[in-house]
């Protein structure tokens, strides 16, 4: 079905793990693969086995980018003014909304270097889990260019406004340990354990209470623009939708009798 990446299906379907597959380019992003990556996110988002996503990249890296190769077409360029903008529109955008608007965790785990689009292809997922051997830049400005990829959004509110423009402005490579301690990055592995590690997060993941963790990240989501009233009142009534799911029956059944729930994510 897909071209552009590969796909591991784990824990009977619950969980699915995305892979780039183009080492040769260090994973970078191309137009087909951005489409490819659109569709996949929308399938997912339609299929209540899946519980989990994650991705991550084959090779020496996560992701380095767009593929400059791919988006300057010898004499394209030229002939379309509007080049860029139709790629961030067309191809960037749309995945942008896919992922953070998808409905169960999606999970970056970056294996090596995440570069420009390739760190905010990490950095709009619900968290990162990064190897030793990762590192993230914000690599724009190194070819004239503005933080594209939900950048300009999420950057700040992710790191706060002062350190969002210094990384945007210097292109710094921030390596695993650097970018959990600003917040960037979830959990650091040494490489020998990343696998293993990541796995049993994503295991986690993929057995959980699905809808409270959708609820959640839309309560999250509107947390940017509502007042503390509004904020509020939603909690109260995504909260009553949450109380009417076979999943928090089965919680709290779980709970009385002293047992291990076993969530469908319904």
């Amino acid at each position: 079905m897909y071209n552009q990446f590969e796909i591991e299906s784990h824990f009977d379907g619950k969980l699915q793990v995305v892979y780039l597959n183009n080492p040769a380019t260090y994973n970078a992003l191309t137009k087909p693969a951005l489409a490819e990556l659109k569709d996949f996110f929308h399938r997912v988002n339609n299929d209540d086995e899946i519980r989990c996503v994650a991705i991550s990249g084959r090779g020496k890296a996560f992701c380095s980018g767009q593929n400059l190769s791919d988006a300057f077409v010898q004499g394209e360029s030229q002939q379309n003014e509007n080049l860029i903008y139709k790629i961030v529109k067309d191809y960037y955008n749309p995945l942008v909304m896919e992922i953070t608007h998808c409905k169960k965790p999606v999970i970056a785990l970056v294996n090596g270097p995440a570069v420009g689009a390739g760190a905010m292809l990490a950095l709009i997922c619900d968290f990162v889990l990064a190897s030793e051997k990762a590192y993230f830049s914000q690599a724009f400005s190194n070819i004239g260019l503005i933080p594209d990829t939900g950048g300009t959004y999420f950057l700040p509110k992710l790191v706060g406004r002062q350190m969002a423009q210094y990384l945007a402005f210097t292109g710094k490579k921030l390596c695993a340990d650097d970018a959990y301690r600003l917040g960037l990055v979830a959990e650091v592995f040494s490489e020998d354990e990343f696998t293993t590690k990541s796995m049993e997060i994503l295991e986690n993941m993929a057995n959980m209470p699905t809808s409270a963790l959708k609820l959640t990240k839309k309560a999250f989501a509107h947390s940017y623009d509502n007042s503390l009233e509004k904020q509020l009142r939603l909690e109260a009534e995504l909260q009553e939708k949450a109380s009417r799911t076979d999943d928090f029956k089965e919680g709290v059944s779980a709970f009385l009798e002293k047992r291990k729930p076993q969530y469908k994510g319904k």
